[in-house]
C-alpha cells in the first residue's frame, strides 16, 4: 500500500466507525501503519481487520481517551510496537444528552468534557513528547461546527468544541519551532452514528445545510489526510471547516 505516509505512523482515536474509521483507513492507505484506538472492541477490531485485508498494518488498541492510564499505555504500546508517532487524529468523541443550558445535568457535562477536550488534551500530552523528540510531526484534531458556532440544546458539547478550538490554537503556536503542525477539522452534519443520534428532535432551529446533504465520514477523512501531508506544510492552528458552507449561514 505505497502512499505519501509510507513509513510513517499513525494513532487514531474513536477508530471504531464513522470518521474515525475513516481516517484510519485513509491513512492506511496512504501507506502508514495504523494504531486503531476505541472504547468499542469489537468497532475496532473491524476497523483494523478492514486495513490488515488491503495489506495494511494496523494494531487496535482499546483505551478510553478520558483516562490518563489508557492513552499513556496507548502512545507507549504504540512506540513500542513501531517504535516512532508521525501522525495522530485525535477524534473519539460523544454528543452527550440533549438538554438546553439549565436542564442539563452535571454528570453529562462532566462526561462529555472528559471525553471531548480532556481526552484530546490528554492524547497530546501524550503524543507531543515523542514527536518533539523526532523533530516531525502532525497532530489533527477533531472539533466540530460546534467549536465555532452554538448548537441548541447541546451546551455541553459546545463547550467542549469550543474548548478543543483554543486548545488546538494554542498548541499550535507552542509546538509550531519543533516541527510539529496542530490542526482541527470541523466538521457539519456528517452521515455518522453520532448524528444519527440527532434524529427525530423536532425541538430547537431547524438545520438548513447550503449543500442540501449530509457529509460522508470519507469526506473528513480526506481533509485530515490532507492537514497531516506535506500539501499542507504552511498550515498549522487552522479550523478546517468540512461542513458544506453550514457556518456560513
Amino acid at each position: 500500500m505505497a502512499g505519501q505516509f509510507e513509513g510513517n505512523v499513525a494513532l487514531v482515536t474513536g477508530a471504531g466507525s464513522g470518521i474515525g474509521r475513516a481516517s484510519a483507513l485513509a491513512f492506511a492507505r496512504e501507506g502508514a501503519s495504523v494504531v486503531v484506538a476505541d472504547v468499542d472492541a469489537a468497532g475496532g477490531v473491524e476497523t483494523a481487520k478492514q486495513i490488515e485485508s488491503k495489506g495494511g498494518s494496523a494494531l487496535f488498541v482499546e483505551a478510553d481517551v478520558s483516562r490518563s492510564p489508557d492513552v499513556a499505555a496507548l502512545v507507549e504500546r504504540t512506540l513500542h510496537t513501531y517504535g516512532r508517532l508521525d501522525l495522530a487524529h485525535n477524534n473519539a468523541g460523544v454528543l452527550g444528552e440533549r438538554a438546553i443550558t439549565a436542564e442539563c445535568s452535571e454528570e453529562n457535562f462532566d462526561r462529555v468534557i472528559a471525553i471531548n477536550l480532556k481526552g484530546v488534551w490528554l492524547c497530546m500530552r501524550s503524543e507531543l513528547p515523542h514527536m518533539v523528540e523526532q523533530g516531525s510531526g502532525a497532530i489533527v484534531n477533531t472539533c466540530s461546527t460546534s467549536g465555532v458556532i452554538a448548537s441548541y440544546a447541546l451546551p455541553a458539547y459546545t463547550a467542549s468544541k469550543h474548548g478543543v478550538a483554543g486548545l488546538t490554537k494554542t498548541a499550535a503556536v507552542e509546538y509550531i519551532r519543533s516541527g510539529i503542525r496542530i490542526n482541527a477539522v470541523c466538521p457539519g452534519f456528517i452521515d455518522t452514528p453520532l448524528t444519527q443520534a440527532l434524529g427525530g428532535k423536532a425541538e430547537g432551529p431547524k438545520i438548513v445545510i447550503p449543500i442540501g446533504r449530509l457529509g460522508t465520514p470519507e469526506e473528513v477523512a480526506e481533509a485530515v489526510v490532507w492537514l497531516c501531508s506535506d500539501a499542507a506544510s504552511y498550515v498549522t492552528g487552522h479550523l478546517l471547516m468540512v461542513d458544506g458552507a453550514l457556518t456560513t449561514l
